[in-house]
């Protein structure tokens, strides 16, 4: 109950810092402090501390990629050089799924480069994502005909990959039957009886 108290009366605190501020701190979204009022009492607090977030790195920087996010929304090449920046954390905290999602965007709205990029992820496998052939085809099909000509270099490669990935799959499922037939039908050495365990 008291953490519920407490929650709400931060909220409280932190509508009041901001019917408090002028105009122009109202407009600037990424100030580096936020001014929280209890009364008559106004105390200004590191924006990380006051909305329990982590302190950014460079406000401006943060600006500039929100803005390079909305404009992503809108146009592929801005989704392919977010997904870039991601990737190399240039500006940016690096993030290789956001990067794979904001260059998916890309490819998806037709972009090549995203769809070579793309295909050639997907084919090498990156950090914590492993190879999946099937998408590296994909991607690297669209590419292609597109005329990207190291994509249709990298094509057959996906394509061999993909066939070995089934194949490969293929033998595991009848090994893992043939495992699932082992165990349910071998029989125990020992079973219990009237008397307690005896081996058969």
């Amino acid at each position: 109950m008291r953490l519920v108290f407490t929650s709400l009366s931060l909220a409280a605190l932190m509508l009041t810092g901001c019917a408090t501020q002028t105009p122009e701190e109202q407009l600037t979204p990424l100030a580096p402090t936020v001014r929280l009022c209890n009364g008559d009492q106004c105390v200004n607090q590191p924006r990380h501390i006051a909305t329990f977030q982590g302190e950014p790195v460079n406000p401006e920087a943060e600006r500039r990629m929100a803005a390079l996010a909305a404009l992503a929304e809108r146009d592929p090449k801005a989704a392919y050089d977010l997904g870039l920046r991601l990737l190399r954390g240039d500006g940016v905290e690096r993030n290789t799924y956001q990067a794979i999602e904001w260059m998916r965007k890309a490819g998806d709205r037709g972009y090549g480069p995203a769809q070579f990029a793309l295909g050639r992820l997907y084919l090498l496998g990156f950090e914590e994502m492993g190879s999946d052939p099937a998408e590296a085809e994909t991607w690297l099909s669209r590419a292609a005909a597109k005329g990207n000509k190291e994509a249709k270099r990298l094509l057959p490669q996906a394509q061999a990959a993909k066939r070995e990935a089934q194949e490969n799959y293929r033998v595991r499922e009848e090994d893992r039957k043939s495992l699932n037939a082992w165990y349910a039908n071998t029989p125990y050495s020992w079973i219990w009886g009237t008397t307690g365990w005896y081996l058969r």
